[in-house]
């Protein structure tokens, strides 16, 4: 059991931070036995064994402040710090836990005889706080520094030769989650009689078609389809030819079975109020749902999901609960969900989503890069909230390729797609990608790209769920409670069947100062599918109980 000593202010966002390190902890009560002790802006208890981690720093003890922050170096993983960062006086080389990314000390860790005791110069509060609600900057996109974060204080307890009982983030027998996503902004090319989107379009699809063909960014075969495509488009008009932006047979096809979440923009023509920047009245859609009812069917039938891509959800509960309604006349009713449109929010728009309605929210990830804005791989509780889930956006194609943002190569694509993957392999959670609607087809083309990335995807051992479905997981797994027992530590869930199962992991051998925090320790994980409660808590007590555990890797 880890208890927690800080601040009252702080205890929420502890209380976030252990719904996604999901693993026993309470705030900490004196004359009450821990394993581990967290304290965090407040005073730190005297013990005699165990695990004592403190956050932040006695100046007495400190080198200096750092206001601005800093780059901790934790293995081979840059962890950017937003709050004060406090270094230490250069101690004996084997004190040094972690240091900056220019050599500074800004953590130690010191044993004597069964007391660990770390400090580490940085508020974990502040910094959670900090991810959840501003989030990062676009140049450190690319590191999960929230779970990051859960990782090292994870490797502390396992390093200290604490046995360790976690429900990690992802399901039994699985590597990480899926999420596909396709935010429709245009069902078709047929809706725009010569409007600015359609003049775009054979702009980009010769001029800009033949200035890629010589930047050797395009091969001749797709400059003459996008050609093709640019003088079709009065056929398209006359309905003599089939919409070559029509997106949802080709998703259906690429994807083959796997469950997708279609966001679909609620009214047409309207382009939404408090847009910032220039050109908003080209927000508003060509389309009406009446125009994609019949797709919809289809796409129910085919096991994927509809939502709602939000107009002014994002700031009009009135508003935001019409465009909710709009869409649910599509559906069977139960949960839907909101991607707002070019991913418009403010500090208020959880709450204003959840009054209207909303079972959860896809809007956090970037425009201009991919990566983790919040800083994890997991659906989260954003700040203002009380039900209301954030799945986050990591993966999207106009980030990727569209010029003004990344503009890279396919190659260069890959590479930073790879390390993405690699995130989700070592840290679980889920890997949300969005393509857009027209993304497949001329003169973007970039469906061989996503068709590459589902087949890798599904190579992972993955496990693909709609948004819905996923969040639904996310919760279940949030309403299983640890508590104490008079044996130890008991397990409390009074929902549905979880499906799929959970895995209750159980940690043992201490990994070595060279292996990494997430995957090379070893552990056995118990499938759980939230009955049998009593039967698994003995077991969980029984492997907790084992001094060293040799079981390599995952074992269902």
């Amino acid at each position: 059991m880890i208890g927690v000593l800080c601040r009252r202010e702080d205890a929420a966002v502890f209380a976030e931070f252990f719904e996604l390190f999901k693993t026993p902890w309470e705030l900490y009560e004196p004359g009450r036995e821990y394993d581990v002790v967290l304290a965090a802006g407040a005073d730190v208890p005297a013990m005699q064994s165990g695990l004592l981690v403190v956050y932040g720093a006695h100046a007495a003890q400190s080198a200096g402040l750092r206001d601005a922050g800093g780059v901790l170096r934790y293995r081979d993983t840059p962890l950017a710090i937003y709050g004060s960062l406090r270094t230490f006086e250069e101690p004996a080389p084997d004190t040094v836990y972690v240091r900056t990314d220019d050599g500074a000390v800004a953590g130690l860790r010191r044993r004597t005889g069964d007391l660990t005791v770390v400090r580490l110069g940085y508020d974990l509060a502040h910094e959670v706080r900090a991810l959840l609600s501003t989030g990062q900057p676009v140049q450190h996109a690319g590191v999960p520094a929230l779970d990051v974060h859960i990782a090292m204080l994870r490797a502390l307890i396992l390093e200290a030769g604490l046995p360790l009982v976690e429900i990690p983030p992802t399901p039994a027998g699985a590597e990480f989650a899926v999420c596909l996503t396709h935010d429709i902004d245009f069902a078709g090319i047929r809706q725009h009689r010569l409007d600015h989107t359609a003049w775009g379009f054979l702009y980009r699809a010769t001029v800009g078609t033949l200035r890629r063909l010589l930047g050797r960014r395009l091969s001749l075969r797709r400059c003459a389809q996008s050609w093709r495509a640019a003088a079709s488009l009065p056929l398209v008009y006359l309905g003599w030819v089939k919409d070559f932006w029509e997106p949802f047979a080709w998703y259906l096809r690429t994807e083959d079975g796997l469950p997708a979440t279609y966001f679909l923009i609620p009214f047409k023509g309207r382009p939404g109020e408090r847009v910032p920047g220039r050109h908003a009245s080209r927000r508003a859609a060509a389309y009406d749902l009446a125009d994609v009812a019949t797709a919809a069917a289809t796409l129910r039938q085919r096991g994927c999901e509809l939502g709602v891509h939000g107009i002014d959800a994002w700031h009009s509960v009135d508003k935001g609960r019409a465009e909710r309604e709009r869409l649910a006349a599509l559906t069977d009713g139960g949960p839907i969900g909101v991607r707002m449109h070019w991913l418009l929010r403010d500090a208020q728009t959880p709450r204003v989503l959840e009054e209207a309605g909303y079972a959860w929210d896809s809007s956090v990830g970037y425009n201009e890069t991919i990566g983790y804005l919040n800083g994890t791989t997991q659906p989260f509780r954003p700040s203002g909230a009380s039900s209301l889930l954030e799945l986050p956006l990591h993966i999207q194609d106009g980030a990727l390729f569209y010029p003004g943002r990344l503009d890279l190569s396919e190659t260069d694509a890959w590479r930073r797609c790879a390390r993405l993957i690699d995130n989700a392999r070592a840290y679980g959670g889920v890997l949300t990608v969005l393509w857009h609607d027209r993304s497949h087809a001329p003169e973007r083309f970039w469906g061989d790209f996503y068709v590459r990335l589902v087949h890798a995807l599904r190579s992972e051992g993955a496990w693909f769920g709609t948004a819905g479905m996923v969040v639904e997981w996310f919760t279940k797994r949030r309403d299983v409670r640890f508590e104490r027992s008079g044996t130890g530590i008991r397990l409390r869930y009074d929902g549905d069947a979880i499906s799929p199962a959970l895995a209750l992991r159980v940690h043992g051998r201490r990994p070595t100062a060279s292996e990494g925090p997430e995957r090379r320790a070893s552990w056995i994980d118990i499938p759980w599918a939230g009955g049998d409660g009593e039967n698994v808590e003995r077991r969980l007590a029984s492997l907790a109980g084992q001094e060293a555990l040799s079981m390599q890797g995952a074992a269902a």
